[in-house]
């Protein structure tokens, strides 16, 4: 079973950036595809789709409200995710979580993923 371990989390201004990682470990497969993803939850709210990747480079997608914000992206060597955040609003104050799984479907925000980590909070003050 893959483990996901998010770091990076913190607070951060209006206006700032913040990169968050998601390292991936345990059994893998080198001819496996996979879609990576983050995912955000604040209290008392639904969990919602950050951003997604395809791990083969084919396919990327963002959620409306971070395109042109947030970037996601994946180093194959070191087999981590991640997600650099700029230009921060209040509104991105959320719990961080990274999720994987092994699929040949698209990879967008919609798929279900079967692998989560714990998350990182990230607090944007004003």
């Amino acid at each position: 079973q893959v483990k996901l371990t998010e770091s990076g989390g913190g607070s951060v201004e209006v206006g700032g950036d913040l990169t968050l990682s998601c390292a991936a470990t345990g059994p893998s497969s080198a001819s496996g595809r996979y879609c990576m993803a983050w995912f955000r939850q604040t209290l008392g709210q639904e969990r919602e789709g950050v951003a997604s990747l395809s791990t083969d480079g084919r396919e990327m997608y963002y959620a409306d409200d971070v395109k042109g914000r947030f970037t996601i992206s994946h180093d194959r060597t070191e087999n981590t995710l991640y997600l650099q955040m700029h230009n921060v609003k209040v509104e991105d104050t959320a719990v961080y979580t990274c999720a994987v799984v092994r699929t040949l479907h698209v990879c967008d925000l919609i798929r279900r993923y079967n692998v989560w980590g714990q998350g990182t909070q990230v607090t944007v003050s004003p």
